[in-house]
């Protein structure tokens, strides 16, 4: 077995049916898998638990097995691991990184608090463990306007990494919290122009946008929410056409959820390309998943000084959203 380039390099036995070992494999480790609706289609499909960044990271806590199998990016395996410290955390495929988290360097960040004396600091769940031990208070796509709101109005405030989001928080709450300028690379590359060449193509279809887009995305859309959000909104909705402007890999559990609706993929601007992917979810194959599962590597390991300082501000998070009754 050979980690060194970040994954399990293992020869897999010709002609076995990778889905059938997996799930196999899970049981004999006493495993989870967990996967963010941003993965590879197969992936959700053998997941045991399919959310967003804050539902992984309640049922990181929830769940018995000792084994935690991650599929997701580099900083979700963090944050698992820095909530249960005791179980084995296993990202397939440790190059699975995220631009955003990777925007916001926790030095240059240190430096930029230290340049806002007097603030809170509030963090997005994008972020890494170093990043998350520097902050106040982390959120999500999905509870960042509902926590921000908590504070008092007065309360000066930093946001960080995203710029979209925090801007687009600010617009919606009336703060002027100062915002570091990160952003997601997917997120920030979707095409305004082909949006409204789809909308003539689909003059029926509403858009669903997620926050960390720019804000010429946001202002034409019917909906504005975290992925969770936004799969919620399809399902309730009467409408039977949706262009989707988030990564592409929500289109499997809203097409699962919603058969009878079609979903359109929101492109970049990438000449030639018709959906919006994320390579760094896509480095997880049924392959690394696999050999993740029969080696138990590779494993997260976060240090424990920087482990006390993470999960504070991770559980704050979750007390004030089960305070707020956004979780259960």
């Amino acid at each position: 077995m050979n980690v060194e380039k970040g994954y399990v390099e293992a020869p897999i036995p010709a002609g076995i049916d990778l889905k059938e070992e997996i799930l196999k494999l899970k049981k004999e480790k006493n495993a989870v898998i967990m996967a963010h609706f941003y993965q590879r289609d197969e992936i959700q499909e053998l997941a045991d638990y399919i959310g967003d960044s804050l539902a992984l990271a309640q049922l990181a806590q929830k769940v018995e097995a000792p084994v935690i199998v991650l599929c997701g990016v580099h900083f979700m395996g963090e944050t698992a691991k820095i909530l249960c410290p005791e179980k084995t955390v296993i990202v397939p495929d440790l190059n699975a990184g995220c631009s955003l988290s990777d925007s916001c360097p926790a030095p240059e960040f240190e430096a930029f608090i230290k340049e806002h004396p007097g603030h809170t600091v509030i963090s997005y769940a994008n972020t890494s463990a170093a990043v998350k031990a520097l902050t106040d208070v982390i959120v999500t796509s999905g509870n960042a306007k509902q926590i921000v709101d908590s504070f008092p109005e007065d309360e000066k405030l930093i946001f960080g990494p995203d710029r979209n989001l925090g801007n687009y928080i600010n617009s919606i709450t009336g703060r002027e919290m100062v915002v570091w300028d990160g952003y997601c690379e997917v997120h920030e590359k979707f095409s305004i122009e082909k949006i409204i060449e789809l909308k003539q193509q689909y003059p029926g279809a509403k858009v669903l946008v997620h926050p960390e887009c720019p804000k010429p995305i946001r202002l034409i859309a019917d909906k504005i929410g975290s992925t969770k959000a936004l799969l919620d909104f399809a399902v309730q909705d009467d409408c039977k056409q949706f262009i989707v402007a988030t990564e592409s890999g929500i289109l499997y559990e809203m097409k699962r959820r919603c058969p009878e609706k079609e979903f359109i993929p929101a492109p970049p601007d990438d000449a030639g390309c018709a959906c919006n992917e994320c390579a760094y979810m896509k480095l997880i194959t049924l392959e690394k998943l696999y050999n993740s599962l029969k080696y138990l590597a590779p494993a997260i390991e976060v240090d424990e000084e920087t482990r006390v300082k993470a999960v504070r501000p991770i559980e704050r998070m979750l007390d004030i959203s089960t305070k707020l009754g956004l979780i259960k």
